[in-house]
């Protein structure tokens, strides 16, 4: 299997460990609409190679985490039921959209 263009990696900090089961959908804007491209759920390890082709056109896409699921089914509460990235694809390099996240707080940035 190759690995998409775009890639993620969930890190539960405030558990220190990766966030694995997590539901993630990578979305295109197409006009003002999202359009669902790709569906994944994380690894053991936090991560998620499989969003999408290999290759996508410059523009703005979206990836939706559900994070009220992950943590529900740690019977833990959290503030955030699911986390929304946006970001530009502007060419061929390979994105990696990494997420740090804890029950009342995230973050993130632009990996390599």
């Amino acid at each position: 299997m190759s690995v998409s263009h775009v890639t993620t990696h969930i890190l539960d900090t405030g558990a220190g460990r990766p966030a694995a089961g997590v539901a993630v959908v990578l979305l295109k804007n197409d006009g003002g609409t999202w359009l669902e491209l790709a569906k994944s759920i994380t690894d053991a390890d936090g991560r998620a190679k499989d969003l999408g082709p290999e290759q996508l056109e410059p523009g703005h896409y979206k990836l939706n985490f559900a994070t009220g699921s992950y943590y529900a089914g740690l019977q833990t509460a959290t503030f955030f039921p699911e986390v929304d990235l946006v970001f530009e694809v502007t060419g061929p390099e390979h994105y990696h959209v990494p997420l740090l996240l804890s029950p009342f707080a995230y973050s993130t940035y632009r990996g390599s």
